[in-house]
């Protein structure tokens, strides 16, 4: 077995084995009353907010596909709407098979439809993913300041989660095998870039693009339109998690300290396993309920659980099914033919 086989196990089927492992622990510990007022509010819903919740959740994808118009174009290249929309969408399919694998893919598709090369717009997502993760970092800090006795109070209860079937053990020792894995890919691909002059080149000369692309904002004609769009995109997450609640009696009048605690818990979560498999219903659940204990003591976990499901459920429907869309849409036009033969990036429209 290569080593390249190896991490790809890892990455691909570890994330999926916990992600196996909290659904059982998700059910596992709920008792028959709690099930009860599980499948009640699934039955009770009303599913006009969770459609409008998906809404929200299209927006934010189509701003993140302008967006991404404002990273490339100071590289020189300009490229139809539609094709950095489906080279998106792929991108989060594949994150269902191997967490953050989205964003290599993402790049490969978009040299596949317009000849960007790999280097160069990967630079630019990693550029986005900075400001995605200000802005989290920013959406956490607020939650700290109105809601810190609570988030300590549930970051309790999630380290705790099971007492004897918590899965820490499981997980930490699942941490030391994928770093030392990792490690000794580094340590080997350090060698051989070290021995070999060519791929020492090829290498230095794929860190200055990925660099030139995750600095392209800053020479942007246009920052300001990047920043409308990080803003929108951002907004239209919090009413993505937000506008579920709705769905639910009991959960319409949540407090804001819950909504933005609850929404950090998500943002984490989904990235912890496939897609949030497992764990984004999980941590979610486990938000709602804590604020429901004390006026639904007997439904709090079932109904919390219930909200977490429907959420996940649903943005995983429409991100797979647009996804699949997206792969059959997505031009494939280019080659390294094409590439040879070019001398400047194509000019194309932006509807």
């Amino acid at each position: 077995m290569t080593k390249k086989t190896v991490l790809v196990l890892v990455k691909t089927v570890l994330p999926l084995l916990l992600g196996i492992y909290l659904f059982w622990l998700f059910f596992s510990k709920m008792t028959d009353e709690h099930i009860v007022s599980f499948k009640r509010a699934l039955s009770e819903a009303n599913y006009f907010w969770i459609i409008l919740s998906l809404v929200f959740a299209f927006i934010a994808l189509v701003a993140r596909a302008a967006r991404w118009k404002y990273m490339l174009e100071p590289m020189g290249y300009k490229t139809p709407f539609w094709n950095r929309y489906h080279a998106l969408l792929i991108g989060y399919l594949i994150n269902f098979t191997i967490p953050r694998a989205g964003e290599p893919s993402r790049a490969a598709m978009l040299y596949r439809s317009d000849g960007v090369p790999f280097s160069k717009s990967f630079g630019t997502i990693i550029g986005e993913r900075v400001f995605d993760i200000i802005m989290l970092g920013m959406i956490t800090g607020v939650t700290m300041l109105v809601g810190y006795d609570d988030l300590m109070l549930i970051f309790d209860r999630i380290a705790g989660l099971g007492d004897s079937s918590t899965p820490t053990n499981e997980m930490s020792s699942t941490k030391i095998i994928i770093y030392a894995v990792i490690s000794m890919l580094a340590v080997g691909g350090i060698l051989v870039i070290s021995i070999s002059k060519t791929l020492r080149l090829k290498f230095l000369q794929f860190i200055r693009d990925i660099v030139k692309g995750a600095l392209s904002i800053f020479k942007s004609k246009n920052p300001w339109a990047f920043i409308f769009y990080t803003l929108l995109i951002w907004t239209c997450y919090l009413l993505m998690f937000i506008v579920p609640f709705y769905a639910l009696v009991e959960t319409a009048d949540f407090p804001m300290s819950g909504f933005l605690i609850g929404f950090v818990a998500g943002s984490v979560g989904i990235s912890l396993t496939n897609g949030g498999i497992g764990v984004y219903p999980l941590l979610v659940g486990m938000v709602v309920a804590f604020y429901l204990q004390n006026d639904y003591p007997t439904d709090a976990e079932g109904i919390g659980k219930a909200l977490g499901m429907i959420a996940w459920t649903s943005q995983t429907i429409l991100m797979i099914t647009l996804g699949l869309l997206s792969l059959v849409l997505i031009p494939k036009n280019f080659s390294k033919e094409n590439d040879k033969t070019r001398t400047a990036p194509e000019e194309n429209s932006q509807p």
